[in-house]
């Protein structure tokens, strides 16, 4: 069953955070366990991960295709590798349809040798930084300048992973949004050779939603994390309505959303994470909100990446 994310995660000084602490342990535990009892993997191929410790929505899928994409016009034959989950076919699907170099399978060691038998000379592996059976040649975090790491505690307790600890085996976080020194100072006194790099989203196609009215949709991680880049955007927002993650859309509860953006002469919009998973019902009301992302200092990380083939 798909739940949209709780609420406590957001608070420290929470009734049901403490309840939740033992199976936190737990948690940390099988993870402490796991790390040390995993046999690692070194493979004949870079691999750059781009991870996270934070339950879902900080830009990993979007990071990797810009990567890819990147190294692509490098002359470097990059593949994307991802590991197969059945109800995640819209994250699959949007990344075919910006880097079409995408290798899936239930398990990441195959996938990468995939990869590398297809005559591929990287691996950018999206979503793998708990993934302990893989030595990485370059680590990267995503993390998003409003959730941050929430309240800081493992799950359930918390939206975490794994413990915060953990980015001292990273070399790289890039934060999507705005500068927190804060959150950097953290950061460094558990790893002081990380860098730190901020990412924005543009909205390509933002002509076709100006002076109207929107009724925004979204299923995806951390869905107010759209609705305030439409709102940043200076865009008339009416009414936002929030899903779970990976949510499957029935087409009746879809044409109720047409209906209902009808009664307040309102023009729907959603994802693109979303619109590839209801593509298939070919709703031409529903609009989909196409961003690019945009990296600062981008020269500076692309050499910093780069490092790996020397």
């Amino acid at each position: 069953m798909l739940l949209n994310k709780p609420k406590f995660w957001n608070s420290k000084r929470n009734f049901l955070t403490i309840i939740f602490l033992p199976l936190s342990a737990i948690v940390r535990l099988f993870i402490f366990l796991k790390k040390r009892l995993i046999k690692v993997n070194e493979l004949n191929i870079p691999i750059i991960c781009v991870g996270n410790i934070y339950v879902g929505g900080t830009g990993k899928t979007p990071l990797s295709i810009w990567i890819a994409n990147e190294l692509f016009k490098m002359n470097k034959n990059p593949a994307i590798v991802k590991k197969f989950y059945k109800n995640h076919s819209d994250e699959h699907e949007l990344i075919k349809n910006y880097f079409s170099k995408l290798k899936l399978n239930t398990n990441r060691i195959l996938g990468i040798l995939d990869a590398a038998n297809d005559g591929h000379d990287t691996v950018i592996l999206d979503d793998g930084f708990q993934d302990y059976k893989i030595k990485k040649d370059l680590n990267i975090l995503c993390f998003n300048s409003d959730q941050k790491i929430g309240n800081g505690y493992v799950f359930p307790s918390g939206p975490l992973r794994e413990s915060f600890n953990t980015v001292k085996n990273a070399q790289i976080i890039v934060i999507n949004g705005h500068k927190i020194p804060d959150f950097e100072k953290k950061v460094l006194d558990i790893n002081p050779k990380i860098t730190f790099y901020y990412s924005e989203y543009k909205i390509k196609n933002i002509n076709e939603f100006k002076n109207k009215k929107l009724l925004a949709f979204a299923g995806i991680g951390n869905p107010e994390n759209f609705f305030k880049l439409i709102m940043k955007n200076k865009l008339d927002l009416v009414e936002k309505i929030v899903f779970p993650d990976h949510y499957n859309f029935d087409k009746n509860e879809l044409s109720n959303l047409i209906d209902k953006a009808n009664k307040k002469d309102c023009q729907i919009v959603t994802t693109e994470k979303d619109f590839f998973r209801i593509k298939k019902y070919n709703l031409k009301k529903i609009n989909c909100m196409r961003v690019e992302l945009n990296i600062k200092e981008k020269e500076t990380l692309i050499n910093e990446i780069t490092k790996i083939y020397n």
